[in-house]
This record gives structure tokens, C-alpha cells and sequence, in this order.
């Protein structure tokens, strides 16, 4: 490996599990116009990060509790996959969604 070259994994990219949860647990069933018009400007972001190879899937999960959004990012960090979901017009609405992030400790793919 030339001098310049950085090892292997110190740049590969992890894959992270990214849990999107709802203001209220009945939300996929009672959101507003407003909030419908949301949820279209955070699918178009995701498809954004899917063009740009981060996002690996995303979707609604039906949950008996109530649905949560799945997200997986590829990312080099989870810094990395913060600034990602920190950015989803969904994370700034103030309207109470938040994003829980976990490492994948392995993936079969």
C-alpha cells in the first residue's frame, strides 16, 4: 500500500439501522394535509440519498405499537448518519419525529 493510501477500514463505509419515530403512534393513520405534505418533502429526500448511494432502503414498518420509519444508510460514521437524518425536512419541522441510530454489527447482503 503506497504511504498516501489510507488503510481498508479506516475508510470503508458502515451500514447503520435508523429508526424514524413518529410524533404520536397513530400518526401514519391521522396525519394532517400539513403533515402529508411533510412526509412528501421526506420521501424526496430520501430518494435524493438513494441517488446518491447513502440510502440503502426505506420504509414504513407496521408495528402492532405503532409504524415507525426504517431507514439504512451506508455512512462512514455514525456522526456520518447523523448529519443525514439530522438533515430530513422531517428532523427540522419541530412537530416531535426523531431519529434512533444504531451500528450494524454485520450485514448479508
Amino acid at each position: 500500500m503506497a504511504s498516501n493510501e489510507a488503510p481498508r477500514e479506516a475508510t470503508a463505509s458502515k451500514l447503520f439501522h435508523c429508526r424514524l419515530i413518529p410524533p404520536r403512534p397513530d400518526f401514519a393513520f391521522t396525519m394532517t394535509e400539513e403533515e402529508r405534505a411533510l412526509m412528501g418533502r421526506h420521501a424526496d429526500y430520501l430518494r435524493e440519498k438513494l441517488r446518491e448511494g447513502i440510502m440503502i432502503m426505506a420504509g414504513p414498518v407496521a408495528d402492532p405499537a405503532g409504524p415507525w420509519g426504517l431507514l439504512i444508510l451506508r455512512a462512514g460514521s455514525e456522526a456520518e448518519a447523523r448529519a443525514v437524518t439530522d438533515g430530513d425536512p422531517v428532523s427540522n419541522s419541530g412537530r416531535g419525529f426523531r431519529y434512533e441510530i444504531l451500528p450494524m454489527l454485520s450485514v448479508i447482503m
